[in-house]
């Protein structure tokens, strides 16, 4: 989940190693161990900042496309990701609660002009008191930072060429994610630490 590699790849350069691995196998740890290793990076993260991007991506199942629901603060730290089949009202509302409980309520969302996306949180501030309500903006140009953080996300999903399972896809981008904000230094005292040294510190 760190590099562009396929499992076939990652299988080939074991081999050069005298490491006999198949590619299944590879697949079934990262689908097993990525989701563990997330919760447990989720309880060692450095604050989130209060003021949020959010946007999602496409990702390729079996041909279709779902959505990887993902969030960024102002200074480009990753907020939380959900992984979803369906891109609406329900779902955007499932991934804002789940950023809440990881990362404490914002004081302003930005927001892409989906309708869904918008609905979502006008109920939500619906539910609050008046002095507790999310700030709601649509400015393109602040989701910048967002989209841009997409790319690292897309360039490792490419040689997959598309995931089997959802289930596995899931898994798959909980590790991709990890990584992603273990670069970003998000762990606690990660200070003059290596990206492998933060892992090992999971």
């Amino acid at each position: 989940v760190a590099y562009s590699l396929s499992y076939r790849n990652i299988e080939e350069l074991l081999a050069e190693r005298s490491i006999a691995v198949d590619h299944a196998t590879i697949n079934r740890w990262v689908v097993k161990y990525s989701p563990q290793l997330a919760a447990r990076f989720m309880k060692k993260r450095k604050h989130i900042a209060a003021s949020w991007r959010m946007d999602e991506t496409y990702i390729k199942v079996k041909g279709k496309w779902m959505y990887q629901y993902r969030a960024v603060d102002k200074e480009g730290n990753t907020v939380d990701c959900y992984f979803s089949k369906k891109r609406d009202k329900k779902v955007a509302i499932k991934f804002f609660m789940k950023s809440i409980k990881s990362s404490r309520k914002p004081i302003k969302i930005n927001i892409d002009k989906s309708g869904s996306n918008n609905v979502a949180f006008k109920d939500i501030n619906k539910g609050l008191r008046k002095s507790q309500r999310i700030e709601i903006s649509q400015c393109k140009y602040l989701n910048n930072i967002v989209e841009q953080d997409h790319r690292f996300i897309k360039k490792i999903t490419k040689p997959t060429l598309g995931f089997k399972s959802y289930h596995s896809a899931a898994a798959t981008l909980d590790g991709i994610e990890l990584h992603h904000m273990l670069r970003k230094n998000q762990i606690k005292n990660s200070a003059n630490k290596s990206i492998f040294e933060q892992f090992y510190d999971l």
